[in-house]
């Protein structure tokens, strides 16, 4: 395995468990489609407490809800069973952007969010997917905010200062 770390690597699933005897995994996926599995090229599972294993992805199709996922080198059920429950990782690197305005959950997370006026509202710590918009969930001393992630809301997103700043609607912070 290459010299990599989970600070390099995104979680974008987790194995259930092997899906037959030729080696699938049955995974639940939380990317928003396959093609990041194939994009990526490999994926990296956690087999033991900071073991991880680089995979090639070999092919990955819906199954229902889930999807079942081939990788090079698992081939038996026995070679699978050992991935039971394991976290599915790629290479943060290998994430595509289809637009400038477009941003990873994990580098909006710890994001501070302030107010137009420079008030500092607090730390985002959780987004919500719904189906129209996402929802930034932002924390500050005990409260919570539920921020639409609009443009008419969100003005500025500065990935390099960690800093969100905001417009928001009438009525949207009180209480």
């Amino acid at each position: 395995m290459s010299n990599i770390g989970l600070r390099d690597l995104i979680l974008i699933g987790h194995v259930i468990r092997p899906q037959g005897i030729t080696g699938l995994l049955r995974i639940v996926s939380y990317a928003q489609s396959r093609e990041t599995f194939l994009q990526a090229g490999s994926v990296f599972l956690d087999k033991a407490q900071n073991e991880l294993e680089e995979r090639e992805v070999i092919d990955i199709r819906p199954h229902g809800s889930l999807y079942l996922l081939r990788l090079s080198g698992l081939n038996l059920i026995d070679q699978a069973e050992i991935f039971r429950g394991a976290g599915i990782y790629i290479r943060k690197d290998s994430l595509i952007k289809s637009d400038e305005d477009e941003f990873f959950y994990y580098e909006l997370l710890g994001l501070d969010v302030y107010l137009i006026t420079g008030q500092y509202l607090g730390v985002l710590k959780e987004i919500f997917p719904t189906g129209g918009n996402d929802v930034y969930v932002v924390e500050s001393q005990g409260k919570e905010f539920l921020i639409p992630a609009i443009h008419q809301v969100v003005k500025e997103i500065n990935i390099p200062q960690k800093r969100m700043v905001i417009s928001p609607v009438k009525g949207l912070l009180d209480l």
